[in-house]
């Protein structure tokens, strides 16, 4: 790999690890004309399907366009900016893995539906009023009155999850068969 530095094309993995969610590889590099060090992250490149609109008509999945939808339910909420990455991330995931060569527009907007309830109530209402067409007051105070019998969204960040997550969300772990993993070393 090239060295952001001085552009020289030798360069040596000094460590990998597993990032924190466990589907990038970070690693540290260090060049060998100009001893700077930098960090890659290597992930798995997953086709993205495309977007079937209520028209029939189906278009390229647009990240950007996402994420001014949630931006502009979350807008002047307080929610942080680090929740809406893994939301978004979340969203990602679900669509790379879907193995659909084509997915429901009103699938991922109940996507996205799920993620702004499970972050802030108030954006969740935003987007449905527009997503769901809400045609006059009687239907806000439906949605709202539906979003008052499930937890709040902070209540939910205290809880403890009823399952523990297996042991393969590991961050920052040294890969296994990696030269510098000392237990892959043999006696």
């Amino acid at each position: 790999m090239q060295c952001p530095f001085c552009k020289a094309t030798d360069t040596r993995v000094v460590d990998s690890r597993l990032a924190e969610d466990g589907t990038q590889v970070r690693r540290r590099r260090g060049c060998e004309a100009c001893d700077a060090r930098f960090t890659t992250f290597e992930r798995a490149e997953l086709p993205v399907p495309l977007i079937k609109k209520r028209s029939g008509r189906a278009e390229a999945f647009d990240e950007a366009k996402l994420r001014r939808g949630i931006g502009s339910a979350i807008y002047k909420r307080p929610v942080r900016t680090e929740e809406v990455e893994h939301a978004i991330d979340r969203l990602l995931n679900k669509l790379r893995t879907s193995k659909e060569r084509e997915v429901e527009s009103g699938h991922l907007g109940e996507w996205v539906m799920t993620e702004l309830r499970d972050l802030d109530h108030v954006a969740y209402v935003r987007f449905a009023s527009i997503y769901r067409r809400f045609e006059d007051v009687n239907a806000f105070r439906d949605e709202i009155e539906r979003l008052e019998g499930l937890p709040t969204p902070e209540h939910r960040r205290h809880q403890l999850p009823l399952l523990i997550a297996e042991p393969s969300g590991r961050a920052d772990r040294p890969i296994k068969g990696d030269a510098r993993n000392p237990t892959d070393r043999k006696a």
